[in-house]
C-alpha cells in the first residue's frame, strides 16, 4: 500500500514537472498534453512491474485534470498488450471519473441547488434521472458522442447515486478493449495518436456501430423519463 501511495505521489510530481514549464513559458510555447502524457507512457514502461500502479495514478491524473484519456489508453496497448492494458485503463478511469464526480458532486452541486430552487420541472427531471442512473450512465458510457471528461463532473450535479454511477462505468468496457487493442498495433509510444498509426477497419467500425446505437438509445430514453417526469410534476389541466 506504501508503494502504491508513493507511486501515486509520484504520478503527480511527474504530472507537474511536465505541464508546469510548458504553462510558465506561456505564449512563448504551446501546451501539447499529448507529447506531455507520452512522456508519462515512456516513464511508466521503464518501471517495469511497478509500472501498472503508477499508470492508474497518471489516469486518475488525467482525467481530474481534464487531459485527453485517449493518448495513456492507446499507449496502454503498447505498454502493457491488450489484457493487462485494458484492466489497468478501466482501473485508472473509473477511480478518476469516480473522484470527479465526487468533487462535481459536492463542490458544485451547492450552487446548482441554488440556481434551481423551486424549478418544479428541473427537479422532477433530476429526481428521474436519479432513479434510472444505472442505465443513464451506462448508455452514456458506451456513447463516443458524449465527452468523457465533463460528463464525470456533470453527472455529479445530478441525482445519479454514486453506487449506479460506479456500475455504470462497466459501459466503458467495450470502448476501451477496442482503442488499447488499436494502440497495440503502433507498437511504439512515440506513435501515438500519430495520424500514420496503424488502425484496424473492423475494429474502427464496431466503435463507430455501438457508439451509434448507444447515442440514439440513451437520446430516446432520457427524452422519455423527461418527458414522463414532466407529466407528473405538471399534469395537465
Amino acid at each position: 500500500m506504501n508503494k502504491i501511495l508513493r507511486l501515486f505521489g509520484l504520478a503527480l510530481i511527474v504530472t507537474f514537472l511536465t505541464t508546469a514549464p510548458a504553462l510558465a513559458q506561456g505564449s512563448t510555447a504551446s501546451f501539447n498534453p499529448q507529447d506531455l502524457l507520452r512522456n508519462a507512457l515512456e516513464w511508466v514502461d521503464d518501471l517495469g512491474p511497478l509500472g501498472f500502479a503508477a499508470f492508474i495514478a497518471i489516469y486518475i491524473v488525467a482525467t481530474i485534470a481534464f487531459l485527453p484519456g485517449s493518448i495513456l489508453t492507446l499507449g496502454a496497448g503498447v505498454v502493457f498488450g491488450v489484457i493487462q492494458g485494458s484492466i489497468c485503463v478501466f482501473v485508472g478511469a473509473t477511480l478518476g471519473a469516480s473522484l470527479a464526480f465526487l468533487i462535481g458532486r459536492y463542490l458544485a452541486r451547492g450552487w446548482v441547488s441554488k440556481r434551481i430552487a423551486g424549478n418544479d420541472k428541473f427537479n422532477a427531471i433530476d429526481k428521474a434521472v436519479g432513479r434510472e442512473g444505472f442505465k443513464i450512465v451506462l448508455l452514456t458510457r458506451l456513447s463516443p458522442v458524449f465527452p468523457f471528461n465533463l460528463l464525470n463532473y456533470g453527472l455529479g450535479v445530478t441525482g445519479v447515486s454514486l453506487r449506479d454511477y460506479v456500475l455504470g462505468c462497466v459501459g466503458m468496457i467495450p470502448g476501451t478493449i477496442m482503442y488499447v487493442y488499436i494502440g497495440s498495433l503502433a507498437g511504439s509510444i512515440a506513435t501515438i495518436g500519430a495520424e500514420n498509426q496503424p488502425s484496424d477497419p473492423t475494429v474502427q467500425w464496431a466503435i463507430r456501430i455501438i457508439g451509434f446505437i448507444a447515442t440514439v438509445a440513451v437520446t430516446l430514453y432520457v427524452t422519455r423519463i423527461a418527458r414522463k417526469a414532466l407529466q407528473e410534476a405538471v399534469p395537465e389541466t
